[in-house]
């Protein structure tokens, strides 16, 4: 043992002497000897300034869109000028101060001494000091390359704030020739409508001149015979044969429906209508609102999609319009088929009962507009006009006009008694899905697939507001039984309720994205219902604002309707059927 701790201390010797460094006093050498025996270890702490005081500033998270514009040549240097300043970061190298650098082959003899002396604990410490040191560079490394993105950032960030600063000048400078521009659109929109007057008063003027032409012209060929200068003797002698004979009946008969035409006049539009009376029903019905409808039964009713369901005002029946041609009056509660007429030679689109609820109207796809009686079922009168397929008809309270809106852009007005247009409406921009009479007024609502729902007076036939909210194309809008709220759906299930009296929309609900097809009040005007895309009927409480469903339709529901008395509900689909709900 003692020579051991003499091989040690002059083992050190030798290593001092080859390595010309004082590694350990002999004091110290005596006490490392006589505390560890044979091992040797030195404790090395390295002193680096600290460089935790750099302040780094901090990135808000903000997504600016810039557009990339044109650089110019100073900006250009200056990002050339950086790049340079980055790639001079990365190649410096980081030096330790606290000790020199030790060559790798004096690590490696240190490393082979320490093994052939078996000083394992000094081994290891050596060992975990150089590799500390290269952790250490590593990080500093990593260290100088995240500040210098940090400054490329804080340099970004602070581009894309003046940026935006200048894009935002630049969009303010804007607004007024926006403010211009809306103004000079409102005036032309207005213009145009007075165009639009003006031009349809000259075509009155000129269908007026026409038809007198044509009468005048007419009178002539009937006036010219009978002047011919004939001895009265002669004219009453003479033998009449068939020709002449038939010549005169049908002078008579010309004649005939000729003061019949002079003697037929248009209607007037009433002044003084009477006032709603569902108002006074909606104030006395203070039962709650019924949501819990139950599928009660399925009519099959027509071979093609169902398009219309209207209920009669007083008597157990409906009357539903089909893409098969046909529309059909069904008796409730047993939906047996009580009528079938025949006459379009396209698909139905709509129906609508007269006031009085003996006649129908019925709008179709041949672009026609026809008259039943509901009596034995035979049209009664054909209205022609439009140049595309009519989606909507609706009857005026009095009983004397019917409106059409069409796919040709525009509604027209109808007299009854006349059998004419007395006015075409002018403004939609595309089709007209939907057109209905305000309850007891002269004032029409349409909706059209340009977006927007547009209220005329229909003695004039001048459009009065247009209501502005809808994203996609309008199907179907309607007067609540009060008629201070409109309701109106759009092509991608989104229902809107108008404030009428205000012209301004109160709520949005969207239950798409599945379209809807139509929206209709019940009696009492606190729910609304909707026939959507999917199958589903949504029952809407206005007054809680909760939708409820109503799940039955297989396919596609095209439209809805409540009873009179509200406790039932009718639903007509694309697979030809209607259910009914109680």
């Amino acid at each position: 043992m003692a020579a051991e701790e003499g091989m040690a201390p002059s083992a050190l010797r030798v290593l001092e002497e080859a390595l010309g460094v004082g590694l350990t006093s002999a004091g110290a050498t005596a006490e490392a000897v006589a505390a560890e025996g044979a091992y040797y270890l030195e404790q090395v702490t390295i002193t680096e300034a600290s460089e935790d005081d750099y302040e780094y500033e901090e990135i808000p998270d903000d997504n600016f869109s810039i557009p990339e514009g044109e650089e110019d040549l100073a900006k250009a240097i200056h990002m050339v000028q950086e790049q340079a300043i980055d790639t001079h970061i990365l190649e410096q190298k980081t030096v330790l101060p606290s000790k020199p650098v030790v060559p790798e082959v004096i690590e490696d003899f240190l490393c082979n001494f320490l093994i052939k002396m078996g000083m394992t604990r000094t081994l290891d410490c050596f060992q975990s000091e150089c590799k500390a040191r290269e952790d250490l560079l590593k990080t500093q490394k990593e260290r100088d390359f995240h500040r210098m993105h940090h400054k490329r950032v804080v340099q970004e960030k602070n581009k894309l704030i003046n940026d935006l600063k200048g894009l935002k000048l630049h969009y303010a400078s804007y607004e007024p020739t926006i403010r211009v521009l809306h103004e000079k659109h409102h005036t032309l929109l207005k213009q145009k409508m007075l165009t639009s007057l003006e031009r349809d008063r000259a075509v009155k003027q000129i269908s007026g001149l026409q038809a007198s032409w044509r009468l005048m012209d007419t009178g002539h060929d009937i006036y010219v015979p009978e002047i011919r200068v004939v001895p009265s003797f002669e004219k009453e002698n003479a033998p009449e044969g068939p020709t002449q004979k038939g010549l005169r009946e049908a002078r008579e008969q010309n004649k005939c429906k000729t003061k019949m035409k002079d003697n037929t006049k248009d209607s007037e539009f009433p002044t003084d209508m009477m006032p709603n009376p569902n108002l006074y029903l909606c104030k006395e019905n203070i039962g709650p609102a019924k949501f819990d409808y139950k599928l009660n039964d399925i009519f099959r009713l027509h071979e093609l999609p169902v398009s219309c369901i209207i209920v009669h005002p007083r008597r157990d029946i409906l009357v539903s319009c089909g893409e098969d041609r046909l529309w059909k009056v069904v008796g409730l509660p047993k939906g047996n088929v009580l009528l079938t007429g025949f006459g379009h030679t396209d698909w139905l689109s709509n129906c609508c009962f007269h006031p009085s609820g003996n006649k129908l109207a019925t709008s179709s796809g041949d672009t026609t507009v026809k008259l039943w009686d509901l009596s034995n079922g035979n049209c009664i009168l054909t209205l022609e006009g439009h140049n595309h397929a009519v989606w909507s008809c609706t009857w005026h309270s009095c009983g004397d006009f019917v409106a059409s809106s069409s796919l040709d852009t525009t509604s027209k007005i109808w007299d009854v008694n006349s059998e004419r247009c007395r006015c075409t409406l002018y403004g939609h921009t595309d089709s007209v899905n939907s057109i209905e009479f305000f309850p007891y007024s002269n004032t029409l609502l349409t909706g059209s697939a340009d977006k927007t729902l547009s209220v005329w007076d229909a003695r004039t036939g001048k459009c009065e507001q247009s209501l502005y909210g809808h994203m996609h194309s309008i199907n179907d809008a309607t007067f609540a039984p009060r008629g201070h709220i409109i309701a109106s759906c759009d092509a991608c299930g989104v229902t809107k309720l108008w404030d009428f009296r205000k012209l301004l929309p109160i709520v949005s609900i969207d239950v798409g994205p599945s379209p809807g097809n139509e929206v209709n009040f019940d009696p009492s005007g606190r729910v609304l219902a909707q026939a959507s895309g999917n199958g589903v009927i949504h029952l809407l409480d206005l007054k809680s604002g909760q939708i409820h469903k109503l799940m039955g339709h297989e396919s596609e529901a095209h439209t809805v309707v409540f009873s009179q008395d509200g406790e039932s509900l009718f639903s007509g689909g694309s697979d030809g059927t209607v259910r009914t709900w109680s």
